[in-house]
């Protein structure tokens, strides 16, 4: 690796890691001008793809306490890839360290899940998991950044490995965090520490200046997506002050300066990269004044996205570049649910992910979670021109994380479509619904080059009654396949850039289909698999099989604790939709919701009664003495219960409570914090006759790979 060596003339004293914020002024004259032009030209090296290492090989896997073990397991396989830079993010829960240092606390827990936690050994020999990578990261020609998890809350879990994680710093400290366990906030996680309190930034600080100091890293990463919670106000509901918004501004700028210290006195630039948000309202109602940042020059490096994306590539890339920063879009691991026929996490995906990014005007890739040194992609993904010529497999969306998770209203800042299993769309009967997918492959030009790239849209949906229309022409017949259908999509039809696909359903009778058929059918003994997935289950909650029956049982008063199993599909309010559950109380009480995108109610079951918890409507019943089949009927502001065919609810006019974000969809279980509940479930069966879009996939092959 090539490195811009400075020949200093002034010598410079090394400040301790408890400097003071008067101390961290940067030195002036030819010499740092010198080191800032090295930095911006550092800045601009080769980096085809960006490999964020967790730090997780110290302590999860078994193996000798040596240098050459570690490297083993992740790093030495990389040799001859499209690596260019490693990031080691070996800092967690805003406290603890993997490696030696004396402002963090070193994680040495051997017990419940890090029982082959290595970190004790390795120092007892001297070996420091951050001089490893950099020894590594000079004999191989990779560039080397230390990255600080800016508030890493992996400990928030109040049972698992959670407890273990808490640093000794928040346990001493409870006042500088933005919750506690029995009173978390309402945005963020409650381990979060706070930004507004003066020792937790000098803390931030200390942490990336004491690394520089022992360590001859490349560069800093400061990564604001672990998690994204600065400020107890913004936690509590509200957005960052201009205050709030200088605190961290200042931190950067010491950071900054401390970085031009550490460099002119070794003698080369430190970098520094972040990784935030991909929107600058965002980042800023969370406390990051992102557009300033890049204004003063305080980054060199923008790293953007994780659990969610707010816009397009091109936002990121257009506003790093607009400051003269380089641009490396993050692919982090899909945790989409309810996946089956095709998975995002496939070389595939990876592939149409990176391409879309390079198609952008991406300096690099950087990848997150993805930890195989030996996949494919570490030896693809960095080539854009090769990239063109291999298959792909598109989605409409990769990741699903809620931006609201951070921030109140934090949605109203994501422009990019959302359509998942978990995130299905209703189909209308009258007009097409379009969405766009943008594709970075050109079929035009490839099939100029001699290949013949074949393209097949693929389509998931609850019925097979679907039309579908791409950039205005309509598709043939599709071939069905399990709840997918497959339409064949002429390369011509297709080009580089967003292109509109639309859908509409075709009336039931039109299709073929019958009338009363029911959706979707869950019968025990088998445990609900997808679209089905579990909402809740915290801690002291069960879904087990009893007896040839589903128990469903929360027995905790914790928060977040209850036991449901939910499936999110489109619903009109228009629509007749019915819910029928066969189950027998055990004790507490268990419920039905149902929701239709407008209005929502919960359905109670009680020992002695059947009640609707948000209208109040309640009618006498014994629950716990058989299993009783209820019928839920839903159409437009009126609901209606059955009990083994006996009207027993009659809520005409009474389905008016507000669905919670227009949310739709059935989910049954057990109970809700701090109540209890328990239920055997014999089966649930939803009869509803909206379509309900569950997923899109666009499949581009050229034969020359996957």
């Amino acid at each position: 690796m090539r490195h811009v060596t400075l020949l200093l003339v002034l010598g410079f004293v090394l400040i301790s890691p408890t400097s003071t914020p008067a101390s961290d002024q940067p030195a002036s004259g030819s010499q740092l001008d010198a080191l800032r032009q090295a930095r911006r030209e550092a800045a601009r090296r080769q980096r085809r793809m960006i490999f964020n290492n967790d730090g997780d090989d110290v302590i999860y896997t078994k193996k000798p306490p040596t240098a050459e073990a570690l490297l083993a397991l992740r790093t030495t396989p990389l040799v001859g890839s499209q690596v260019d830079s490693i990031f080691y993010s070996n800092s967690m829960c805003f406290g603890h360290a993997l490696h030696q240092s004396r402002v963090m606390e070193p994680f040495l827990s051997t017990e419940y899940i890090f029982k082959d936690n290595g970190l004790p050994q390795l120092l007892q020999r001297g070996i420091d998991p951050i001089r490893v990578m950099v020894d590594f990261g000079r004999r191989h020609g990779m560039e080397v950044f230390w990255d600080l998890r800016m508030n890493d809350t992996h400990d928030a879990g109040l049972d698992g490995y959670g407890p273990y994680l808490v640093p000794k710093l928040k346990r001493d400290h409870p006042e500088y965090l933005v919750g506690t366990g029995q009173k978390p906030p309402k945005y963020g996680t409650w381990s979060s520490v706070n930004f507004a309190v003066p020792e937790v930034r000098d803390l931030a600080y200390r942490f990336v200046e004491e690394v520089c100091q022992k360590f001859d890293v490349d560069g800093v990463e400061l990564d604001f997506f672990r998690h994204a919670c600065f400020f107890k106000s913004v936690a509590e509901g509200g957005r960052a002050s201009r205050e709030e918004l200088d605190m961290m501004t200042d931190l950067l700028r010491r950071i900054r300066q401390m970085t031009e210290r550490e460099g002119l006195r070794r003698g080369r630039p430190i970098l520094i990269a972040i990784r935030v948000p991909d929107s600058v309202e965002y980042c800023r109602g969370i406390g990051l004044d992102l557009e300033k940042w890049l204004a003063e020059g305080l980054t060199d490096l923008l790293i953007g996205t994780c659990y969610f994306q707010c816009n397009p590539w091109e936002y990121l890339v257009e506003l790093g570049h607009r400051h003269g920063v380089p641009v490396y879009p993050c692919l982090s691991e899909s945790r989409v649910l309810g996946e089956t026929r095709f998975s995002r996490r496939s070389i595939e995906s990876y592939r149409a992910r990176a391409a879309r990014a390079w198609a952008a005007g991406a300096d690099g890739i950087y990848l997150f979670n993805y930890f195989d040194p030996r996949g494919a992609v570490w030896r693809e993904l960095g080539d854009a021109v090769a990239l063109q010529r291999l298959d792909k497999r598109y989605f409409v969306t990769v990741r699903n994380g809620d931006p609201e998770r951070y921030l109140a209203g934090g949605r109203s800042h994501r422009h990019v479509p959302i359509l998942t299993p978990a995130d299905p769309w209703l189909v209308p009967t009258k007009e097409f619904r379009e969405v766009e997918l943008s594709v970075a492959d050109d079929p035009a030009e490839a099939t100029a080059a001699g290949l013949k790239p074949q393209a097949t849209c693929h389509v998931r949906a609850t019925r097979r009654n679907l039309e579908m229309t791409m950039n205005g022409q309509r598709l043939g017949q599709p071939t069905p396949q399990d709840d997918w259908l497959d339409f064949a999509v002429p390369p011509e039809l297709l080009k580089k850039g967003n292109n509109r696909l639309a859908f509409r359903a075709r009336p039931p009778e039109q299709a073929g289909a019958a009338a009363d058929d029911w959706t979707l059918v869950w019968q025990s003994p088998s445990l609900p698999g997808p679209p089905w997935k579990k909402m809740g289950f915290v801690r002291d909650c069960v879904a087990e099989i009893r007896d040839g029956n589903l128990l469903l049982a929360d027995r905790g008063t914790a928060p977040g604790s209850y036991a449901y199993f939910q499936h999110l599909g489109a619903v009109s309010p228009d629509d007749e939709v019915v819910v029928e559950v066969r189950l027998k109380l055990l004790s507490g009480w268990s419920s039905v919701l149902i929701e239709n995108g407008v209005a929502g109610e919960e359905i109670m079951f009680h020992p002695d009664r059947v009640m609707l918890r948000h209208d109040g409507l309640s009618s006498p019943l014994q629950t716990t003495d058989a299993f009783h089949t209820y019928r839920i009927v839903i159409h437009q502001q009126d609901l209606k219960v059955y009990a083994d065919g006996q009207l027993c609810l009659d809520g005409t006019r009474r389905f008016t409570h507000p669905a919670p974000n227009g949310r739709s969809g059935v989910a049954f279980g057990g109970a809700n914090s701090p109540s209890v509940g328990e239920a055997l479930w014999e089966s649930v069966r939803i009869r509803n006759p909206a379509v309900s879009l569950l997923d899109v996939a666009l499949s581009i092959r050229y034969g020359t790979g996957g």
